[in-house]
């Protein structure tokens, strides 16, 4: 008997509030934590919705296309690694999730069969994973840590860089055997078939350079304005839903009012949005607790060694949330300056903790890949668990190890990258 994840989840989330509001003594304040935790959790909600609107117009109208039909190759390895590459480096501007959603709808496009797809969207789950850790707009934790002034962009990309795309080659070499042979040729006008002759070449171009600019748009409004990006992700939507709205009045045909924003908004996966909500409520419940501090705290006594306490993160980031793992981890460390450390025994450990020390890089590499060990541990995973109806037992057997194995690889560059370029650990 099958049972809904967005049930489950949203039974979890809930059910751990109610156990943590019985062991509290203070409903007031627990109240107030709740809407503050509702508050951060309905940006990422309201920017997934934005996210997913837009992929969709630019899909039903074929703005796809305009990658796709570049996109030559029919043998299934070789566009196994175009598709991870362009997620890479994709996900190094826009955020990982949103990269997860338009290469998932991409890859609609390219492969028909579900169980093929599957290892393509894994392979976009960890390359978009990849490709966010080591630029400071590419992930949530690489812009905590980039705004706070732990890490800078040039020590960012100079030292995480290389390690990221070892953790990506890594599990794509294990999985290119498993696909043979070459795809069925696609057809050239991928446009919804009600639309076809209504569309040109040039309308879909429009679009597509709307909604992915529109994406794009996010990062640098968030850079420019230190607002939520999900308001930049609003105003993106807002703009492609004017230009089609005057689009569409323009051709003066109300038939295709399905293929208008409000029709798109309806058949927006709504078990998606609630399955993140219920797991997002999970994790907030491990914050608010101080469970995740206490872990943390934790092993900062017992192991004393900046490399196996960001190992141990990463891992970490592959159950719950890395968003709140940075944040306690912020919260822990304080940011040191070299005239500040004080002379002794601790002088060298504590010198990781400076500006671009190599506790705050190697946690932007391990937090950002280790979240693709179980496809739970990113919003890329959770937003292609959704999109792709991926089974997590299949995500675990199949790739769950081999990611391992990427993230272990990385993490022996990055180590090997601080002993060569750093002068030692």
């Amino acid at each position: 008997m099958k049972i809904n994840k967005a049930a489950t989840a949203l039974l979890l989330g809930m059910i751990l509030w109610v156990i943590y509001s019985a062991l509290s003594s203070d409903i007031n304040k627990l109240n107030s934590s709740i809407l503050a935790h509702m508050g951060d959790i309905t940006q990422i909600l309201f920017f997934l919705i934005g996210a997913m609107t837009i992929v969709e117009m630019v899909d039903v109208h074929g703005g796809f296309s305009v990658v796709t039909d570049h996109i030559s190759t029919r043998g299934k390895r070789n566009l196994l690694w175009i598709l991870g590459f362009i997620t890479f480096f994709m996900s190094a501007v826009l955020d990982n999730m949103t990269t997860a959603i338009v290469m998932t709808m991409l890859l609609r496009k390219l492969v028909k069969v579900q169980r093929e797809r599957w290892l393509y969207a894994s392979v976009i789950i960890i390359a978009a994973n990849s490709g966010g850790a080591w630029s400071p707009i590419g992930d949530v934790t690489t812009i905590m840590l980039w705004v706070k002034g732990n890490i800078t962009t040039q020590a960012l990309c100079s030292f995480v860089l290389l390690p990221s795309i070892v953790s990506m080659v890594i599990p794509m070499a294990f999985i290119t055997p498993m696909l043979k042979g070459v795809l069925p040729d696609i057809s050239k006008d991928t446009v919804s078939m009600p639309l076809a002759g209504y569309v040109s070449v040039h309308d879909k171009f429009i679009i597509f350079c709307l909604g992915v600019g529109g994406l794009l748009f996010v990062p640098i409004f968030k850079a420019f304005t230190g607002l939520p990006p999900f308001m930049g992700m609003l105003i993106s939507l807002g703009v492609i839903w004017i230009y089609t709205e005057l689009w569409y009045n323009k051709k003066q045909n109300e038939g295709k009012g399905e293929y208008r924003v409000p029709s798109i908004l309806k058949r927006i996966d709504i078990q998606t949005i609630l399955f993140f909500l219920g797991i997002l409520m999970a994790v907030a419940v491990l914050q608010e607790s101080g469970i995740l501090s206490s872990v943390a705290h934790w092993l900062d006594i017992k192991l004393h060694n900046i490399y196996i306490i960001d190992i141990i993160l990463g891992m970490l980031s592959s159950i719950v949330d890395n968003v709140p793992l940075v944040a306690a981890s912020i919260s822990m460390y304080p940011l040191y300056t070299v005239p500040a450390i004080p002379w002794g025994p601790d002088y060298t450990y504590m010198l990781h903790f400076v500006q671009d020390g190599a506790f705050w890089e190697f946690l932007s590499y391990c937090v950002g890949v280790g979240g693709s060990i179980f496809i739970i541990g990113s919003a890329a995973g959770v937003v292609v668990m959704g999109l792709e109806k991926m089974n997590f037992v299949w995500y675990m057997k199949k790739i769950s190890l081999i990611a391992f194995l990427g993230y272990l690889g990385g993490a022996v560059v990055y180590v090997l990258e601080v002993i060569l370029l750093k002068g030692g650990l």
